[in-house]
């Protein structure tokens, strides 16, 4: 069975073989992240069929990367299968499936 991760220099920030493809964007439940290397951010942007996303910065190491990943607390109807799911920029994380 396939495996996402995402991973910056090196640090895996989420792993988990259960994940939603939405845009091009891989999101990982939000169990599979590595908590301790996220930290909520004030930042938040609209989507007209996803509702308002939340933002997290990404810590690895001596390395933040603001706003990296972001999630749905409350998603739109068309939206509620990623309630709970978090997706990372690719251009600031490295995000494989394997």
């Amino acid at each position: 069975m396939p495996t996402a991760k995402a991973t910056l220099n090196g640090t895996l920030l989420a792993e988990t073989s259960t994940w939603e493809e939405v845009e091009g964007n891989i999101y990982f439940p939000r169990s599979s992240i590595k908590e301790p290397l996220f930290v909520k951010s004030n930042h938040t942007t609209h989507c007209g069929w996803k509702g308002d996303a939340k933002y997290f910065s990404v810590v690895a190491g001596d390395v933040t990367i603001p706003n990296a990943a972001w999630y749905y607390p409350e998603p739109f109807d068309k939206a509620k299968h990623i309630k709970d799911f978090v997706a990372f920029y690719p251009n600031k994380i490295d995000v494989a499936v394997e």
